[in-house]
């Protein structure tokens, strides 16, 4: 590692565009300050929608040729954001592969009450289906080349529920517990800090009252129910980043991921049919390591990196 890259940020992230959705105006700041930005994502997003009609062609139900194409919308997403070190998981190579691993996007399903559940059926190359040590280890792999002082995922519940999201956390986690120890890639190291991403719930109730009755409610989101399990107690989140900076980059990005999000003025719709914002503040929860300064007027960090320099 050069001198510029003396601070360094691993993200792992389920399938394309999801790391720009919850990250991506993180990535573009620390990338932007020097840092040394990496993205390890686990699938292609097979299985993903297709919202330009001209490509949906591509989708898993007739060519089966998304997974390629998404792989392109990522590049093009990483050099808007200015990130130059992203990675699929299954490219990671181990001594014990046989051959070429595959990791596919095990798709998903929505229950009743607009609530992620597992797809009714997967292939044999699934992530969901992975066994976590074996897809962890690769994790570790990185981790003990790269020896990051921070890394981001999701919260157990995968954010929302999808399977995929809930295996990124497994092996992500786990793979930081694997590179404690010497192995391939390198010496042990420990992470000094891990975060999941997060939402307040105020923020968040306080935004569904406002749109309560409009075209932009995410369905099954109601401001006095039950919320998906990114969304978590004020007190909870630990870390508040602001890259409004680096807002247009975020944007630029999100139009890179042209088959799977549509930006309109100040929102984005996601493949659901709701809208969310975008903005240039994201959310964290710091669950291995110890809060830093600065902080907010709430007490909470405002640099990822706080306490490990």
């Amino acid at each position: 590692m050069t001198e510029a890259d003396a601070r360094r940020l691993l993200l792992v992230h389920a399938h394309p565009d999801d790391e720009t959705l919850g990250n991506g105006a993180t990535m573009a700041r620390y990338a932007a300050e020097g840092a040394h930005v990496t993205l390890l994502t686990c699938t292609r997003g097979e299985e993903g929608l297709v919202l330009v009609p001209e490509l949906e062609h591509l989708a898993a139900h007739r060519e089966d040729r998304l997974g390629t194409h998404r792989e392109t919308e990522l590049a093009a997403a990483m050099a808007a954001l200015g990130v130059r070190d992203h990675r699929f998981l299954d490219t990671v190579p181990l001594p014990d592969d046989a051959g070429p691993v595959l990791y596919r996007d095990s798709g998903m399903a929505w229950d009743d009450e607009h609530r992620a559940v597992a797809a009714p059926e997967t292939g044999p190359h699934a992530f969901s289906r992975v066994a976590v040590d074996a897809a962890a280890a690769r994790v570790a792999v990185v981790v003990r080349e790269l020896r990051p002082q921070v890394l981001v995922t999701y919260e157990p519940g995968g954010g929302y529920g999808h399977p995929d999201h809930v295996q990124a956390h497994r092996v992500a986690m786990r793979g930081a517990e694997l590179a404690a120890q010497d192995g391939r890639g390198g010496a042990g190291w420990r992470i000094p800090k891990i975060y999941w991403n997060a939402l307040p719930e105020g923020m968040v109730r306080a935004a569904l009252r406002e749109l309560a009755g409009t075209e932009g409610a995410p369905a099954g989101w109601t401001p006095d129910g039950p919320l998906p399990p990114m969304v978590v107690p004020d007190d909870l989140v630990t870390t508040v980043i602001d890259g409004s900076t680096w807002l247009d980059a975020k944007v630029a990005a999100l139009n890179a991921h042209a088959t799977q999000v549509t930006v309109e003025g100040d929102t984005v719709l996601v493949g659901d049919g709701a809208r969310q914002p975008v903005v240039g503040i994201e959310f964290y929860r710091l669950v291995q390591g110890t809060p830093g300064e600065p902080r907010d007027a709430d007490g909470r960090e405002t640099d990822l990196f706080a306490g490990t320099e």
